[in-house]
């Protein structure tokens, strides 16, 4: 098992839900932990299981829907291991359930802003620092959705974090800071509903496969998760 020793790492959205379970996945392999949540109070489930798992951790909060709550994450980083190795941006959301002729445009604006803008915002904050170091794993989560008319702005979204991805893969070509984007499967989230394919413990072990990569290994590669839920853990 490759283990990533006092490495650092960053999980958006991960007081719950798949980010958690990424959160707990990178404990397991002895990486350090910054714990986002949109508030301090909200991540104590998830450091608690952590602490448990022996990892040292940070904590970071700030909404991603606002330039302060970004700035302010970008901030914590700062104030707590100065820098990152590996960066998970897994936080999204997503639209109520409508006619997509019914669907206003400060929806889309808003879904845009935490899945889209907050994304570009930290890869800017943190991946020159990882090309200056010569190590850095950026893992983007996007969605297999598709056909679904109803949830536009956030199928949408995610085929921009597909195509951002790629061209930052490029820009960061030959630097050791890999870039990919992975699909975690329908689960059964918050965002999932109860009638989602998988349980949410499922992503485990596929989603940690790009943060695991050899140097100089593949980038602007799409990976699948659920591809992966039968490798030993």
């Amino acid at each position: 098992m490759k283990l990533l020793d006092n490495k650092w790492a960053l999980v958006t959205g991960s007081s719950r839900g798949i980010g958690r379970q990424i959160a707990l996945g990178l404990a397991q392999r002895r990486c350090n932990i910054v714990v986002h949540g949109r508030n301090e109070s909200n991540v104590a489930e998830t450091l608690q299981q952590l602490q448990a798992l022996g990892a040292r951790t940070h904590v970071v909060s700030g909404d991603l829907g606002t330039a302060e709550g970004i700035e302010a994450i970008i901030e914590g980083v700062k104030k707590g291991p100065g820098h990152i190795d590996i960066l998970y941006n897994n936080a999204a959301i997503q639209n109520d359930w409508k006619p997509i002729w019914d669907i206003a445009p400060d929806e889309w604006l808003e879904i845009f802003q935490v899945n889209v803008f907050a994304m570009v915002a930290l890869c800017n904050a943190f991946a020159p620092e990882m090309k200056r170091r010569g190590y850095g794993r950026i893992i983007n989560l996007t969605s297999g959705i598709r056909d679904i008319p109803q949830l536009a702005p956030y199928s949408v979204s995610k085929a921009a974090v597909d195509k951002y991805s790629r061209d930052l893969a490029a820009e960061l070509q030959g630097t050791n800071v890999l870039v990919n984007y992975i699909d975690p499967g329908w689960l059964k989230t918050d965002m999932g509903g109860p009638d989602a394919e998988q349980e949410v413990e499922t992503v485990l072990p596929g989603v940690l496969v790009p943060a695991l990569l050899d140097d100089h290994g593949p980038s602007g590669r799409f990976y699948a998760a659920q591809d992966y839920k039968d490798l030993e853990r």
